[in-house]
């Protein structure tokens, strides 16, 4: 999908607008887990999510190719909007992020305070995408697809990093949700000549990902209730299914119970908060620990924006319901 040379450039773009994140191996996960386990921390960037990157390159790219462009519309659950939001307005461009109602109410307030024009909308992640997609022309906008080559040329950046400083990692798991993040790692690990395998998570609530590999064609789900609304997509995206099908070794179903333990050992084990989609690939581990003792393998922390009340529901032994 990418050279490194085309990553490489990447990378130097993104690490002139943030530090690279890092990476630790923790010895509390790897008693517990009986695994050498490497966490990369997304959730220690400035957005406190990996898509900070991909907003990074993206605007870049839109500046580059359409130097008279106002600005760019989108849609989210969060992090891509927060991302999308703090590179236009550094850039002196219009961010207008549509959100499906009853949104996260953190997650709202951080998109507003980088700048974004947020509008809500529909009654999931899906509906406002398409509101989003139909407002862009009307109001002379860039509509920013939630897959897009410059996005994923960003994101891949963490998976550079991390496989740089760890080669020789079995596993890497990363969450699911329109696939910028797995199709960036699996980049990265191609790029790199690697034999890492990649695993996807999604959600036993919005599976629509695992069931379109398996499909071998895109499978939409008719709903996608999960608390994890990083991995809360209904539509899978066929530019993303193209990669991440053939690429990665199999795809998991978490639950929301398994997310939310994950979360809980996270913060005991690390001190870390996690949000939901950040915490699945830990749950996913979690599920492997027999088939991935003694091993190496990595976990993609992609981000630690969690509602206050969901984390204080979890760290009570609870599991939000979306």
């Amino acid at each position: 999908m990418f050279s490194l040379t085309e990553l490489e450039a990447a990378a130097g773009l993104v690490h002139r607008h943030m530090d690279p994140t890092p990476q630790y191996a923790w010895p509390t996960l790897a008693r517990r887990l009986g695994c050498e386990v490497w966490v990369k921390h997304e959730n220690h960037g400035p957005t406190g999510a990996f898509k900070v990157r991909g907003g990074i390159t993206f605007i870049d790219w839109l500046r580059r190719t359409h130097p008279d462009c106002p600005g760019v519309i989108t849609a989210t659950r969060g992090n891509h909007g927060q991302s999308q939001a703090r590179a236009a307005t550094a850039a002196g461009l219009r961010a207008v992020i549509y959100a499906p109602k009853g949104n996260s109410v953190d997650k709202n307030a951080a998109m507003r305070a980088f700048g974004a024009e947020l509008r809500e909308f529909g009654a999931d992640f899906d509906e406002a995408r398409e509101e989003a997609m139909r407002a862009a022309d009307a109001e002379g906008l860039f509509p920013v697809p939630p897959f897009h080559r410059e996005l994923v040329r960003g994101v891949a950046t963490y998976g550079l990093e991390l496989l740089r400083a760890v080669p020789d990692l079995d596993t890497v798991y990363v969450p699911i949700g329109c696939g910028s993040g797995i199709c960036g790692t699996i980049a990265a690990r191609d790029a790199l000549g690697l034999k890492t395998e990649i695993v996807g998570v999604v959600s036993t609530g919005a599976q629509c990902a695992k069931l379109s590999v398996e499909a071998g064609r895109p499978v939409p789900t008719d709903s996608a209730r999960t608390f994890a609304d990083g991995m809360a997509v209904r539509v899978p995206v066929q530019a993303a299914l193209d990669i991440y099908g053939p690429g990665a070794a199999r795809i998991l179903a978490v639950t929301d119970d398994e997310v939310a333990e994950a979360i809980r050992v996270y913060f005991h084990d690390t001190h870390n908060l996690a949000e939901g989609a950040g915490a699945a690939p830990l749950a996913a581990l979690m599920q492997e620990r027999d088939r991935m003792a003694g091993r190496r393998v990595g976990v993609i922390l992609c981000g630690g924006n969690i509602d206050a009340d969901w984390a204080v529901t979890i760290l009570s032994g609870g599991t939000p319901r979306a």
